[in-house]
């Protein structure tokens, strides 16, 4: 194997041109040159090594796992530890830096959602690159920040929305600018989750009708609680449950709308919105500071970009559908999670994760429109999200989903969470100053205040 120093120097240069040309899908794809040899393997840490953690190890198999760290080393995270057991383990992040430094080339963040922007900030001042899960950060202010942290430091980056990898995103936008259903206007994103079970407010009156039971012994709590607020354990909280609390997780919205609305977002580059605004469903008040609502509609309004007109776009969770298109043949349905764009002639809808089930509505439509040709390079067949991250890292084409276009999109799924817990008010963003103009209260949670030994 080639010196690790060696190695490093050519990953740093070769990464930099290929992030160089960042998101707009303008390159030829071109073969990971020398993909199999064992010094074009990239020395990886993984940070939160169950849930997610677990589906982009594997799409790393291929490489060397060299560290695993997680606050819990319970049965959650076993596989992962049972699958590399030559990696070094770790419960802390920072002593995992500390100590590994010049072994690690690239990292990945599957962390809960309130401490990805510091493990990721972290990695990218060590020269790492970073493979984050969605929605890339907790708060507005953090998306900003990392995404200009990640081009002070010129390393490969990738949000995981991994539909954003699929062949149909693409089709979604070849047929936009092929006419396929004319300009658009609205666009309809939905959800059913929180489904199934408790909804998340009941978590929150289960937590605080209990006495505080003990910390496991697997798990550091004080860690897991990273930035956020201190306050005593409870398992409504740790290992699954975080993304109900406004603490720790950012809701439906930012749990599934970085997969549903990603594919409009993108296909007709919205940017960010002019206003937003939110209605929700009430909730127990003891606890509607801490819980998400049971269901919320959010409306934003995006401004005209060149030729294209404004858009108006329509969120709703917790099983709220939006309106019948008149298009919509008898009988048709939709799916349980979900997008609609609106067009002047037709509509297209798609499904949960990217443009998964794409198709021009009605059918009849479908059936007599006459694709394009491609345009846009697809990731390749059989290439995961996660790979087309390592692609870029040695060297090859720019991958899809970097933190220049994943924290344009997570802000916007923010701005929707901040309308959220600031519902009946009409909330208008300015992007440029990173400021909401006409709610001192709703402004104050483009960020919050960290714990005292956490910064960004």
């Amino acid at each position: 194997m080639k010196p690790l120093s060696t190695r490093r120097n050519f990953l740093k240069t070769s990464a930099g041109a290929a992030a160089s040309s960042a998101f707009a899908f303008n390159i030829a794809p071109s073969g990971l040159f020398g993909a199999n040899a064992p010094s074009n393997k990239l020395n990886i840490a993984a940070i939160g090594i169950g849930g997610m953690g677990v589906g982009n190890l594997r799409g790393c198999m291929n490489e060397n796992i060299v560290a695993l760290c997680d606050v819990d080393t319970g049965s959650h995270t076993s596989w992962a530890r049972k699958k590399f057991p030559k990696a070094k383990q770790f419960v802390d992040y920072r002593v995992m830096f500390d100590k590994m430094d010049k072994e690690i080339d690239a990292v990945i963040v599957a962390t809960p959602d309130h401490t990805h922007a510091v493990i990721t900030m972290e990695a990218m001042r060590r020269g790492k690159h970073v493979f984050c899960q969605k929605p890339l950060t907790h708060t507005i202010y953090e998306a900003r920040k990392i995404a200009e942290a990640a081009k002070k430091y010129g390393v490969v980056t990738q949000m995981g929305n991994q539909g954003h990898s699929s062949i149909q995103t693409r089709m979604l936008k070849e047929w936009l600018e092929d006419g396929a259903i004319g300009d658009v206007k609205e666009v309809y994103g939905w959800t059913d989750r929180p489904a199934g079970g408790q909804v998340w407010s009941d978590f929150a009156v289960k937590a605080r009708s209990k006495e505080t039971p003990p910390v496991p012994d697997t798990l550091n709590w004080d860690l897991w609680l990273g930035p956020a607020a201190n306050r005593p354990y409870h398992p409504d909280y740790v290992p699954t449950r975080w993304r109900a609390w406004q603490d720790f997780g950012t809701g439906a919205l930012g749990d599934m709308g970085c997969h549903i609305l990603d594919p409009a977002f993108w296909a007709l580059d919205l940017g960010a919105p002019e206003s937003i605004q939110a209605t929700t469903t009430h909730w127990q008040p003891e606890v509607s500071s801490e819980t998400f609502p049971r269901a919320s509609v959010v409306r934003y309004k995006f401004p005209a970009r060149g030729n294209r007109p404004p858009v108006k776009l329509t969120w709703s969770d917790g099983r709220l559908l939006p309106p019948i298109p008149e298009v919509f043949e008898p009988g048709r349905k939709f799916a349980p999670s979900g997008a609609i764009l609106v067009g002047e002639k037709a509509c297209i809808m798609h499904g949960s994760h990217g443009a998964s089930g794409l198709r021009i509505i009605p059918d009849a439509q479908m059936r007599a429109y006459k694709r394009p040709k491609e345009k846009y390079p697809r990731v390749g067949k059989g290439v995961r999200h996660e790979q087309d991250w390592l692609i870029a890292c040695k060297g090859g084409r720019a991958c899809c989903s970097p933190f220049e276009y994943g924290a344009a999109l997570t802000e916007m799924a923010l701005l929707g969470m901040v309308a959220i817990k600031q519902p009946n008010q009409v909330l208008k963003w300015d992007t440029k100053a990173l400021k909401i103009t006409n709610n001192d209260q709703a402004n104050e949670l483009v960020h919050i205040d960290y714990r005292e030994g956490w910064k960004l």
